[in-house]
């Protein structure tokens, strides 16, 4: 699962491609749709997100250089760019690899919380003791998110929906949630990633990033449509 160093998210490193500070919204400008891919080409661009994580895991954000990644994949670096057009681009397709991990793992073994509020927050909180464990990873993963511009938004879309569907089946797999609920859905998302980047910057602990979860997710209970 995805991981990060309790250091700030800081700047690029020398020389790579990145996108300017400006966290698209939902039906921004995107990149033409591609078509599906083959076997190989699905292979290939997996095993380009496995090394990826690597060596995110092994040096953080400035570990992940463009070059390294091809040559560690077997891939030609025209290649990899035309998979991946930056090592932002690249690092949030893994946070979405990541998830979908999670979200496989969660399924062979959900939360037992009596209520949505306390299942969505079990969830979460298995989610952050994975980035205990890889913390330079999740490091390197947030920091892209930030530096995400409007360019990115496909893979940043990925994400938001890859945590949707993983909370709404934590709040026990709604197949036509409500407006209200959606909206709840999306404030946890947000109060999720903020108090990811807090913890990565050492500015909160583990124990305070639960009180954080566990209150939001208490606007589930509000957005109940049982009477």
């Amino acid at each position: 699962m995805i991981h990060a160093t309790a250091r700030h998210p800081t700047g690029p490193g020398k020389g790579e491609k990145v996108a300017k500070v400006d966290m698209p919204e939902a039906g921004s400008v995107r990149r033409a749709a591609s078509p599906p891919l083959t076997e190989r080409q699905e292979a290939r661009r997996r095993r380009i997100l496995h090394t990826t994580a690597r060596l995110a895991c092994r040096g953080g954000f400035e570990a992940v250089q463009m070059r390294e990644v091809a040559e560690s994949s077997q891939v030609a670096l025209g290649t990899l760019y035309r998979y991946f057009p930056s090592k932002v681009h690249l690092l949030v397709a893994t946070m979405q690899d990541q998830l979908e991990h999670l979200h496989a793992t969660l399924r062979k073994s959900p939360p037992a919380g009596e209520t949505a509020a306390d299942r969505v927050a079990q969830t979460l909180m298995r989610a952050f003791r994975a980035l205990q464990r890889e913390p330079r990873l999740a490091e390197a993963m947030a920091r892209a998110l930030t530096f995400a511009d409007r360019s990115v938004s496909p893979e940043v879309d990925q994400v938001s929906r890859q945590t949707t569907a993983i909370i709404l089946d934590a709040m026990g797999g709604l197949e036509n949630p409500t407006p209200e609920q959606l909206s709840a859905v999306r404030v946890i998302e947000h109060t999720w990633h903020s108090t990811l980047i807090t913890w990565l910057a050492g500015r909160a602990s583990i124990a305070q990033v639960q009180v954080d979860i566990e209150t939001v997710c208490r606007l589930i209970e509000l957005t109940s449509t049982d009477d």
